[in-house]
């Protein structure tokens, strides 16, 4: 890597050379325990941190203390001033005789002048932090490293009027006033933890209370803190937190360890959420739901977001990473298990499509383009870039297939064991691993090649039948692409559930089987076949490869009525619209038919969830189409796709208008039924639009005036963002001055617009990147306008190479605000080698104009290089 880092022309002068894996080693100084004090004001606070220091090694080597952007003040050792102490780069160096001391360092930050939004920030009158990867040395001077597991005692003073509550990790110990107007909290965290689980918060907070008792009886106080007009907007995620806490007792045994567990929401956040024990701190989009202002999606994506950090309190806090090469070792495993609870509280099908379709929308390509990484990376610039859907999503696969080869006993086993092994350490994806063997006496040396190779495997499958004999034979061959430095792979163990149906009768052809490919190719005899078999492979997602099978049309429109598995039927519809719009691409000469018939069983099939029939006759987007192609033609996709949409919509007309008018009347509920009828109502109306029907804004319109829900305003705001009609101007109009303050839902307002299917989106959003409630200061608003159209692929992808230039000069002003999300927009560029030479010239010239930009910072060169390289 560092050989194609240099080759790009005039470098940053923020690039560095790169961290590798195989460099590691354990840290020469250990912290026992740290204590820090802090006196808090926005513009300039002051933080005092006592380190007990202890040798770990036989080097000799001076203590070396991580810093960024603080001002040093003093130095103490043991007790004593020194001047001895020096800086080099961002490191301070104190030299040390002996094998045991008590450090003493003083420094001073400005929160509110953080917008890289890591270490100790303002937002919203709110001072909070964000730690995870390396933002605690930009808090005090530390050994920033996820293998110093340290105990925190934290006192914090502050003025009682602006910041009236004061939290951090651990359990509150002790509080009291100053004579000045100040006053002072201390908190203790028992537990072991590296520094970037630290987390402190000091705001006017309101608190919505509950209290969940243990298995064994132990009285846990929760409290979720928002501004005080948003409390009534925490009751989703407070029953989501208590359901959580209930379903990891009772799945993995694991109980929560603290007095206390705390969640704030603030609206400044690169993340998601973040695990700190015991005190969450949350984006706000993923606390604050009511049913005007969050649509289900909003209220799904709470529970499983609250469920996952809290799940971390074991996979992540108790047990950590050794360094950050193994991140997957906890968030993949945390994945994992915040989408096992999601499925229980609702369809589990469904869950496995959704999780599926966002696996091939970011993880797939990530695999296919410059900045593919194994799960577990062998190098790095900036540790920030790895916050990838390699490391979560494929992570997650990556402990399903496990958990599929081991069986729900032996796996529930090899967890028990590993927690009770590695509590209190920081451990490596080895280790894990390792559990599973120990555990179940199987041998994973072969599955250990999921970690360190990139890519996707593809696997083709082929089954053909003898009928005199009764005897059908499966063929199955998998390859591996080859990825930037890793030309060459070997064949990977791939858990395959298959199962064959009855061409005529529609009946099972024997149990389902799970086959373990893990040569080149592989051959599967069925006997007893007494009619033409059909193939369900990969049944239930259970190896997250690309199926190339030689199934024909007709067999997967009998899988999509037939499977007796809801994910392969899904599978089998979408495979069965993919192919056909693939065709119509390449050829132009659509040949509908197949899909159009499919569909209507689908829709005429009253046995099935109105989710899951939602799901299952949405077409593939026009970014998964494209990754089926050599080229993307984006204009050429889009008229494909939306050619079969209008089909659909025409030919299936009086359907999609009884599958609209289907849903029940009444009040909002939030229920895996109720979602499953608003999802089918907004899918059907999507069609009626595509009918090119004359009263579908209409229609459209009247659902947004009458919704009581923003599920289905939103749905029909959509609708009508797509189209010219005078209703569209009318309801972006209505839902701006509606939800005018209420950053999270004009999130929803710029974010619809920038993923319009219009001719003239590009323009739209060039516009709307002017607009007075648009700025970049805030990753929510980035991500809803920049980030949305990114994704919009025709949009994205003008000829002209506006959306490149657009996209080049948003990040390039991002970067000097907030490194870390500029980093995460930029991959839409990243994928120029997959275009026409005209498309592929404007991107690479975009792409080449960030690389040269002056003071670029670490995360956006590492990006921005590797995708030119």
């Amino acid at each position: 890597m560092l050989d194609a880092l240099n080759a790009i022309a005039q470098p940053a002068p923020a690039a560095t050379g790169a961290i590798s894996r195989h460099d590691y080693r354990p840290p020469a100084w250990l912290v026992p325990e740290t204590r820090l004090v802090f006196d808090l004001d926005p513009a300039a606070t002051r933080v005092t941190a006592t380190l007990s220091v202890t040798r770990n090694d036989a080097s000799g080597d001076p203590l070396r203390l991580d810093g960024a952007g603080q001002r040093p003040l003093a130095v103490r050792v043991d007790g004593v001033a020194i001047d001895d102490w020096r800086i080099e780069g961002e490191q301070l160096v104190v030299p040390l005789a002996g094998d045991a001391h008590t450090i003493e360092t003083e420094v001073e930050i400005a929160p509110e002048r953080n917008t890289q939004l890591m270490g100790l920030y303002a937002s919203g009158g709110i001072l909070c932090t964000q730690c995870e990867a390396e933002g605690f040395r930009r808090i005090t001077y530390f050994p920033d490293r996820p293998d110093v597991l340290s105990r925190y005692a934290v006192r914090m003073v502050a003025d009682a009027a602006r910041y009236p509550v004061l939290l951090a990790n651990g359990d509150p110990v002790a509080a009291g006033t100053l004579d000045d107007g100040r006053h002072w909290a201390e908190w203790n965290d028992p537990f072991p933890k590296p520094s970037y689980l630290f987390a402190l918060v000091a705001g006017d907070l309101a608190v919505n209370r509950g209290q969940f008792t243990t298995q064994s009886g132990r009285g846990v106080d929760l409290g979720i803190w928002v501004r005080a007009g948003d409390v009534e907007k925490t009751r989703h995620a407070l029953h989501a937190l208590e359901l959580a806490m209930a379903w990891d007792e009772r799945v993995y045994g694991r109980e929560y360890d603290l007095d206390v567990f705390n969640i704030v929401a603030v609206d400044d956040f690169n993340f998601g959420a973040m695990e700190n024990k015991g005190l969450n701190i949350f984006n706000s989009r993923y606390i604050l739901a009511d049913p005007d202002t969050a649509t289900d999606y909003d209220y799904d994506a709470i529970a499983a977001v609250v469920a996952h950090e809290y799940f971390h309190n074991w996979s992540g806090n108790r047990i950590t990473c050794r360094d950050w090469f193994q991140l997957s070792l906890k968030e993949g495993f945390t994945v994992y298990r915040d989408q096992g609870f999601s499925a229980d509280q609702g369809s589990a099908a469904v869950k496995r499509i959704e999780d599926v379709r966002g696996l091939r929308a970011a993880q797939f390509p990530e695999d296919a383009g410059p900045l593919a990484h194994p799960v577990r990376p062998e190098s790095y610039i900036e540790i920030g870039n790895f916050y990838t859907a390699t490391i979560y999503n494929k992570g997650a696969e990556l402990i399903r297939m496990m958990a599929t080869i081991l069986g729900p006993q032996a796996f529930r086993a090899a967890t028990d064991l590993y927690f009770t092994r590695f509590d209190g350490t920081a451990a490596t994806c080895e280790d894990f691993v390792a559990c599973m063997e120990e555990a179940s006496g199987r041998d994973l040396t072969q599955f250990r090649l999921w970690y360190s190779q990139a890519g996707t495997p593809r696997v083709a499958a082929s089954l053909s039948h003898q009928a005199g004999d009764g005897r059908a034979t499966l063929r199955l061959a998998q390859h591996v692409p080859a990825t930037p430095g890793q030309p060459d792979k070997q064949p990977m163990v791939l858990p395959l559930r298959i199962r064959v149906f009855g061409a005529e009768t529609g009946r099972a052809l024997g149990d389902e089987q799970l086959v373990l490919l893990d040569e080149a190719a592989s051959t599967i005899v069925f006997d007893g076949i007494t009619e033409r078999p059909v193939l369900s492979v990969n049944r239930g997602f259970s190896a997250p490869v690309i199926i190339e099978s030689d199934r024909s049309a007709a067999d997967l429109a009998f899988l999509s009525a037939h499977d007796d598995d809801p994910f392969a039927r899904y599978e089998a519809m979408q495979q069965l619209m993919l192919d056909t719009l693939v065709a119509t691409t390449i050829e132009g000469r659509p040949d509908n038919d197949a899909v159009i018939t499919a569909v209507a069983n689908t829709l005429d099939d009253r046995t099935l969830d109105p989710a899951f029939v939602a799901e299952a006759v949405l077409l593939p987007s026009e970014g998964f189409i494209g990754d089926q192609l050599a080229m993307v033609d984006p204009e050429a996709i889009f008229r494909a796709r939306e050619g079969l949409r209008r089909a659909l919509g025409l030919r299936l007309a009086d359907r999609w208008r009884d599958a609209y008018e289907r849903a029940p009347d009444g009040p909002y509920v939030y229920s895996p039924a109720a979602k499953g009828h608003r999802r089918l109502r907004s899918v059907a109306l999507g069609y009626i639009a595509a009918s090119g029907a004359d009263d579908a804004a209409t229609i459209a319109f009247r659902q947004f005036e009458r919704a009581d829900n923003m599920t289905d305003r939103q749905g029909a705001l959509g609708t009508l963002a797509n189209g010219y009609s005078d209703e569209r101007e009318a309801a972006l109009d209505i839902f701006y001055h509606r939800y005018a303050g209420n950053s999270l839902v004009i999130d929803k307002w710029f974010q619809t617009q920038a993923l319009s299917s219009r001719d003239d989106t590009g323009r739209l959003v060039a516009d709307l990147a002017r607009h007075p409630d648009f700025t970049l200061a805030n990753p929510n608003r980035a991500r809803a306008l920049v980030g949305a159209f990114g994704a919009n692929q025709r949009a994205f992808n003008a000829a002209d190479g506006s959306g490149y230039r657009f996209l080049a000069d948003q990040l390039i002003a991002l970067d000097k605000l907030n490194p870390q999300t500029a980093a995460k927009l930029l991959p839409p560029l990243a994928r120029w080698r997959r275009f026409d030479s005209d498309r592929a010239a404007l991107m690479r010239g975009a792409l080449e104009r960030i690389v040269a930009t002056p003071g670029l910072s670490k995360d956006v060169f590492e990006q921005a290089s590797k995708s030119l390289g």
